[in-house]
This record gives C-alpha cells, structure tokens and sequence, in this order.
C-alpha cells in the first residue's frame, strides 16, 4: 500500500506480526531454531530492525511461529467443512487425509524446532465435528459417533509416521476400506450376526 506521495504506508503491528510469522514457519521447517533474523526479515521483505520492533526478540518470532503453526483452529475448520451429503467413504478418506497431514506438520515441527513444540492439549474438539459431519450415517456405523475421530486418529498417526510405512507404505484406499469395513467386513449372515464376539469370550475368560 502506498501514500498519496508514493512512499510505503506502514503495516498495522497486528498485521506486520502476522506477516512476519508467515515468512517464519516455511524457514523454521527448513532450518530449525538456526534460523537467523537476517533470513527472516528477508523472507519478510523488511529491514532487521523492523523485525525486532515486532517481536522484541528471534525466541519471540519462533514462538509465535510454532503457535501459529500448531494451532488446531485450521484443522476443525477444515474437518466442519466436509459435505455431511457426501458418500460415507469419501468422508472418511477426506477425515484421514486431513488427520495425515496435521500429524505430518506437527511431526516436523517437531523435528524441527524440538519437542517443545507440541500441540495443545485438551478434549480434542474435532471428536465432536466428525460426529456431526457423520450424523447422516449412524445407522452404519459399528461404534458411537463421537468414537470414530479417535479410532481415525490412531489409523491417521501410524500412517503419518514414515519409519512405519517405508517398507510396506500403506495406500490412503487401503486404509479408507480398513477404517470401513476392518479385517472381516460385516457378518454374512444373520447367524454370523448372533453369534459371540471371540474377543469379548477372551476378556470374559481373563
């Protein structure tokens, strides 16, 4: 934005902050807490100085940027935003891709910067958005509806892990029909549907 006399009109703090830490995070992936205030303020496009009249410090940019980074609100907005109309299956698949990726960042943020660098903790609220995102198909499902982000989760966290992938990597259609229909898929019949849960008899028994 420019002047009536052509000279730069000086962002808002808010929104130089904000833009600062946008440059920040791509650069602290890549570089780690080595990154240097001179990096920053170049991928920003200001001078040093305006950089630190931001934030003070480079621990203070860091911080912002890994919160920023970490903040679940980009997540639930995402996972709200799926069709409830959709098919069941391609809900599912979109819930895992969205899982994998946020599992993914946060992993190498964590590489990155350390383990400091964790996401908040909490009631995980994207338990509840899946749950309404599903309602048109509780009568398919095998598990309450608040259990399937959970049960998700754990498919979409093994998955993001690449030591656990490399050797036998695992298709994103392979674990949608997984996280549908398991091992067994649904009984056959309705004496297969009678019968006892094998599991069950063995938690029974001790």
């Amino acid at each position: 934005m420019e002047s009536d006399k052509g000279r730069a009109v000086p962002l808002p703090r808010d929104n130089r902050q904000s833009a600062i830490i946008d440059a920040t995070i791509p650069l602290i992936l890549r570089h780690g807490s080595a990154v240097t205030s001179r990096q920053i303020a170049e991928a920003s496009g200001v001078a040093e100085g305006t950089v630190f009249r931001a934030f003070g410090d480079k621990e203070s940019i860091l911080r912002a940027s890994v919160d920023r980074y970490l903040d679940p609100t980009t997540l639930r907005r995402s996972l709200a935003g799926i069709d409830p109309a959709l098919p069941l299956d391609e809900k599912i698949r979109t819930v895992l891709v969205l899982l994998q990726e946020r599992f993914t960042g946060v992993m190498a943020m964590m590489s990155a910067i350390g383990h400091d660098a964790r996401p908040p903790g909490g009631r995980p609220e994207y338990a509840d958005i899946v749950a309404d995102v599903l309602a048109p198909d509780l009568a398919r499902l095998n598990v309450p509806a608040a259990r399937v982000a959970p049960l998700l989760r754990v498919l979409a966290f093994s998955t993001a892990i690449p030591k656990f992938v490399a050797v036998d990597p695992i298709s994103l259609d392979e674990l949608t029909r997984f996280a549908l229909y398991g091992l067994a898929g649904e009984p056959k019949s309705s004496a297969d549907a009678g019968a006892p849960d094998p599991f069950d008899a063995a938690s029974a028994r001790g």
